[in-house]
C-alpha cells in the first residue's frame, strides 16, 4: 500500500468515526441515551472477553447485575483481582471470576477453554468483545498481524472451541447466544483474501477496519451453520458506537485535539461526543439477554436495533472463503454448509 493509499484509508476510517459521533451527538441532544431495562438472568453463565477494561468491563458488570455467573477472559492479570472485587461489590453478585486468556496466543486460548470446561458448567452467552485498535505493526505469538490475529482469529478460535458447550447449554425457547463486537469502520473496509495479514504495506487503519469486517462475515456464516444443523445457538454482531475508552490512545493526535477543542467550545466534557463505556455496552447486553432476539441470529445491531451492515458482508461465497481460510489458520475442522 502506497503512502497515498494509507492516507486515504485513514481518512475513510476517521470519516466513518465522525459520522457516528455526529449521530451520537444528535441522539444525546434529543435525550436518547436512556439506560434500557433488561430481564433478570439468574442461573445463566456468560464469558466476556476483555472484561477488565472499557466496554468489556461495563458488559461484565451489567450481566452480573442481572444475576448471571460471569467469567471474565482477559490478559490483564495485575488488574483482574481489583476488577472482580469491584464488580462483586457493586452488583452484590459473588459469581464473578477471572480466567487468563491471551487472544494473541492460540495456546492460551486453548488453555482457557480447557480450564473453563473443567468447571463442568453450562455456557449461555459468549461475548467476543476484546480487541486492539490502530496499533503499530506487530504480530501475535503465532505470527499473525495483531488486528487480524487478536480481534478476529482469536475470537474465531475461541468461539469454535466453545461451540459444543454452547450447543449443550441452549434449548428451545432459551437459546445460547454468541455476541461479537464489530465497529462502524467495517463500512469502509475491504477484505483482501490474498493479504489478510496486511503485509504488502501496513496501515493500522486498514488492518483494524478489515478485522472488524471479518467479524461480521464470521458471524453471518456461523449463524448459517447453526441454522443448518438446527442448533439452539444464535450469533449476532453489534456495533457499540464511538466509546470513550483507552483504545483511542493510538488514534491520530489531531483527532483527539479536535475532540477536546470542540468540547471546550461547547462547554461540555469530551465524553459529550463519545458514549460512555456503559452506554457502549448496552447493545452487547441487549443482544445477550433481550427476549426480542430469542432464536434470532445473523443480525447486525446498533443502538439496540437491527440495521444493515456493509453489502459485501451478505456475500455467502466470501463468508465461506474467509471461514475456510480461518479454519486453516487456526487448525479448526472446516464444516461447510
Amino acid at each position: 500500500m502506497s503512502p497515498l493509499s494509507a492516507a486515504r484509508a485513514a481518512l475513510r476510517v476517521y470519516a466513518a468515526g465522525a459520522a457516528v459521533i455526529l449521530a451520537q451527538l444528535l441522539r444525546r441532544c434529543r435525550g436518547g441515551f436512556l439506560e434500557p431495562v433488561f430481564p433478570p438472568q439468574p442461573g445463566r453463565v456468560a464469558i466476556v472477553t476483555g472484561g477488565t477494561d472499557g466496554i468489556g468491563y461495563s458488559t461484565a458488570k451489567h450481566l452480573a447485575r442481572l444475576g448471571m455467573q460471569v467469567i471474565i477472559a482477559g490478559n490483564n492479570d495485575s488488574k483482574a483481582k481489583q476488577v472482580v472485587s469491584k464488580i462483586k461489590e457493586e452488583t452484590l453478585n459473588d459469581k464473578v471470576e477471572f480466567l487468563y486468556c491471551d487472544l494473541a496466543s492460540m495456546m492460551s486460548i486453548r488453555q482457557f477453554v480447557q480450564k473453563f470446561k473443567m468447571k463442568k458448567i453450562p455456557l449461555h452467552v459468549l461475548i467476543n468483545n476484546a480487541g486492539v485498535m490502530m496499533v503499530p505493526q506487530r504480530k501475535t505469538r503465532d505470527g499473525f498481524e495483531e488486528h487480524f490475529g487478536l480481534n478476529y482469529l482469536g475470537h474465531f478460535l475461541l468461539t469454535n472451541l466453545l461451540l459444543d458447550t454452547l450447543r449443550e447449554s441452549g434449548s428451545l425457547g432459551h437459546c445460547a447466544r454468541v455476541v461479537t463486537v464489530s465497529s462502524a469502520t467495517h463500512y469502509v473496509a475491504e477484505l483482501n483474501m490474498d493479504d489478510l495479514q496486511s503485509s504488502a504495506c501496513y496501515s493500522p487503519h486498514t488492518a483494524y477496519a478489515q478485522s472488524k469486517l471479518a467479524l461480521v462475515l464470521f458471524t453471518y456464516h456461523l449463524q448459517g451453520l447453526l441454522t443448518a444443523e438446527g442448533s439452539h445457538v444464535t450469533a449476532n454482531v453489534v456495533d457499540p458506537g464511538v466509546v470513550n475508552t483507552d483504545l483511542y490512545r493510538h488514534v491520530f493526535w489531531g483527532t483527539r485535539l479536535v475532540k477536546k477543542l470542540l468540547g471546550w467550545l461547547l462547554f461540555k466534557p469530551s465524553f459529550f461526543f463519545h458514549q460512555t463505556p456503559d452506554e457502549g455496552a448496552w447493545t452487547s447486553i441487549y443482544a445477550a439477554v433481550t427476549p426480542e432476539l430469542e432464536g434470532v441470529g445473523g443480525r447486525y445491531l446498533y443502538n439496540e436495533k437491527e440495521t444493515k451492515s456493509l453489502h459485501v458482508t451478505y456475500n455467502q461465497k466470501l463468508q465461506q472463503q474467509l471461514w475456510s481460510k480461518s479454519c486453516e489458520m487456526t487448525g479448526v475442522l472446516d464444516v461447510t454448509l
